[in-house]
């Protein structure tokens, strides 16, 4: 059998094991082995294709693995839903207390608690929200 197709089968089967790693490494490895199948092919001893193979591998694992690591594991750059709304300012509609209140935050009334239930908020007081609880935000009143 031709060493091109020994690199071709290493690389096949090094590219299914990636679909069950999901770590680059194994695919960066594949690739490897391709680019080593198409030096086997122009007719390249072994010991050079081991080598290429090894340069090839190296290449892919110090360079191009962590630079696709780096893109993967970006941090959310933005809140959505009810996330965004912790620690955005609040007005009070109504009287806010530890069991019930309303507050008015980005255009939409929301129903309120005080997230420290002795405190009681009045309308039209600033607040912060806390937490969001279900349907609920907790608040505190801004200083």
């Amino acid at each position: 059998m031709d060493e091109w197709v020994i690199w071709v089968i290493l690389a096949v089967v090094l590219g299914v094991a990636e679909l069950f790693t999901f770590t680059a490494a194994l695919g960066l490895l594949g690739a490897a082995a391709l680019l080593t199948a198409a030096t086997a092919a122009l007719g390249l001893p072994v010991p050079l294709q081991l080598l290429f193979f090894a340069a090839a591998s190296a290449a892919g694992l110090l360079v191009v693995r962590p630079l696709a690591l780096r893109h993967v594991k970006q941090p959310q750059l933005q809140r959505f839903g009810v996330e965004a709304l912790v620690g955005k300012p609040a007005y009070t509609v109504s009287e806010v207390t530890g069991r019930e209140g309303r507050i008015r935050v980005g255009g939409e009334e929301w129903s309120a608690r005080a997230y420290d239930e002795t405190l009681v908020i009045p309308a039209g007081a600033t607040v912060d929200i806390i937490e969001i609880e279900g349907a609920t935000a907790l608040v505190y009143p801004r200083e």
